[in-house]
């Protein structure tokens, strides 16, 4: 702190693009709390730094944060080669605005980090710094320590994977609204008919228990499987289940609650006004970053 009590030049700077640093990292990383381990190392090194040997404060800031992230992705790799059932990225309650960022809120979503998951450490290093921060290939290269030519070889590379995984359909807002008051009607009744009208003949359910609450060992596809399976969970449940609408990674989900205490979080996919994809998170130690919103940005 500097006299007078205000902060200092390297608190002021690194606040002022805190919110991107985390968003880098959370996209890296699927984790909110890695993401602020990442953050809290980045701070660690950043006060070190001569300040007026920085040209450029935010890309100094993001190629720390990167490769901090990096260190850390090899590791969580690691880790979740031994994650018991199937893993889920770690859900954030995110303010109503980032929806309105189209490319942002894909970016974050449950869908495409799955997707992001599929890429080396590297490719998604350099696929989040330039598709989705708009980074110049000589600034990633500095970030992860390539030169400028096989970042584009790189970012050719991770575009296409992705490109090739990423969901396609287009929706309107309003379609989108309609597809999830139906699906919401659909749960809390377990009308297994109008499950079926709302879901797509391909839907993919996926949850996350992480060896502590029950949940699918593998995903579970196609719309009269996953309709009689959500029937089936609502008749034990009954009444005990309330789904609150909330905004969580930049797009629609719910909040799942047994008896008024906190369950889960249920992310929804809609392509076409049809639900394509159902997210639900059970792990307790994922289930912090819904508590309260986290401020995202580009």
């Amino acid at each position: 702190m500097r006299e007078g009590g205000g902060p200092d030049r390297a608190t002021e700077a690194f606040m002022t693009h805190r919110n991107l640093l985390f968003t880098v990292a959370y996209e890296m990383l699927g984790s909110a709390a890695d993401a602020e381990d990442v953050l809290q190392e980045t701070w660690l090194r950043w006060v070190q730094v001569d300040l007026d040997t920085v040209r450029d404060q935010r890309a100094y800031l993001v190629r720390v944060t990167t490769r901090q992230a990096l260190t850390r992705l090899r590791t969580l790799r690691r880790r979740k080669e031994s994650y018991v059932g199937q893993w889920l990225p770690e859900p954030l309650l995110t303010t109503p605005d980032v929806a309105e960022d189209v490319e942002l809120a894909d970016s974050i979503s449950m869908a495409m980090l799955l997707v992001l998951e599929t890429l080396t450490p590297t490719e998604r290093a350099v696929f989040v710094l330039r598709e989705v921060f708009e980074f110049g290939y000589d600034e990633i290269a500095k970030a992860i320590g390539k030169s400028p030519s096989a970042v584009r070889q790189i970012a050719h590379r991770a575009r296409e994977h992705v490109a090739a995984r990423r969901p396609r359909g287009v929706v309107s807002a309003a379609a989108t609204r309609a597809a999830l008051a139906a699906f919401q009607r659909a749960v809390e009744t377990g009308d297994l008919q109008d499950l079926l009208d709302v879901l797509a003949p391909d839907v993919v359910v996926i949850g996350d228990g992480g060896g502590v609450k029950q949940a699918m060992p593998r995903p579970v596809v196609g719309a009269e499987k996953v309709a009689r399976l959500l029937a089936a969970g609502l008749a034990t449940v009954g009444a005990a289940l309330s789904l609150q609408p909330v905004q969580v990674n930049g797009s629609p989900a719910f909040i799942v609650r047994l008896n008024g205490e906190l369950d889960s979080v249920m992310a929804v996919q809609v392509e076409d006004g049809l639900v394509t994809g159902i997210y639900t998170v059970r792990n307790p130690a994922k289930l912090s970053g819904v508590e309260r919103e986290i401020a995202v940005s580009r």
